[in-house]
């Protein structure tokens, strides 16, 4: 493969994972918003067989976004390896620990659909008893969450300093990532402690995440530093050097 024909590669690689920042960050939301409406309703297990489909559909968006977590690990595997193979391995590894436990946390939401439909032809001490395995199962789906975002925070500060050492995007950009990763996967620790932070720490990152799916698609990578890494293995094909960076 020729260096124009690689960094053509990456331009395409750096738009589909902009792609799936973007369509991840929309499909969980509106997933977990979904959710949390139903979840959060006053005796929430007498209506949720009423709305098992809605429950079951709402789900599946957020697991959705737990395959692209996935996903970016693995698109971004052959773009980190440029400059550590360490680091690349790092990112899958951490991406598909994040998509496995957001899984977990899915399946407990998952888990209100059977225990509804039990809690409207139970007793009353049964009615207590699916009650709590219902708060036990959202409180567990929580926790998975929390600590998926914990190795998503890992996965950011590798994917962010890569970013900044390799220079494949503006380092302002970098920056910004590995402080609001900083930020977000110490939230989450407190959060797995008891400390109830509202979510605050999850913006910093959610808008650098936001930030950098536009920057990638409309933007990419800097061509720059693949050009000059060819140059530093082997020849250049005289038609990358006419690329620019974006």
């Amino acid at each position: 493969m020729t260096t124009n024909e690689k960094v053509n590669n990456y331009r395409t690689t750096a738009r589909v994972v902009g792609a799936l920042f973007l369509a991840g960050m929309v499909v969980y939301i509106a997933g977990n918003g979904i959710v949390q409406s139903i979840l959060t309703s006053p005796d929430h297990l007498s209506t949720i067989p009423a709305k098992s489909m809605l429950l079951a559909t709402a789900a599946m968006l957020m697991m959705l976004a737990s395959v692209w977590d996935a996903a970016h690990g693995i698109l971004m595997f052959p773009v980190l390896k440029q400059t550590s193979e360490r680091a690349a391995f790092g990112y899958l590894g951490y991406r598909i620990v994040d998509a496995v436990l957001l899984a977990v946390g899915i399946l407990f939401i998952l888990l209100q659909i059977p225990l509804g439909r039990a809690y409207l032809e139970a007793g009353v001490t049964n009615a207590i008893y699916l009650q709590a395995l219902s708060t036990l199962s959202i409180q567990g789906s929580l926790y998975a969450y929390e600590i998926a975002m914990i190795f998503v925070g890992l996965a950011g500060l590798l994917l962010c300093s890569t970013f900044y050492r390799a220079n494949l995007v503006p380092r302002f950009i970098a920056i910004w990532g590995l402080v609001g990763y900083a930020v977000h996967m110490s939230g989450s620790v407190m959060q797995v402690l008891g400390f109830d932070l509202a979510l605050m720490h999850t913006i910093p990152g959610g808008l650098w995440e936001l930030f950098i799916g536009v920057w990638l698609i409309a933007k990419g990578f800097k061509s720059s530093a693949f050009v000059s890494k060819a140059a530093a293995t082997g020849p250049i094909m005289p038609e990358a050097a006419a690329v620019s960076a974006a």
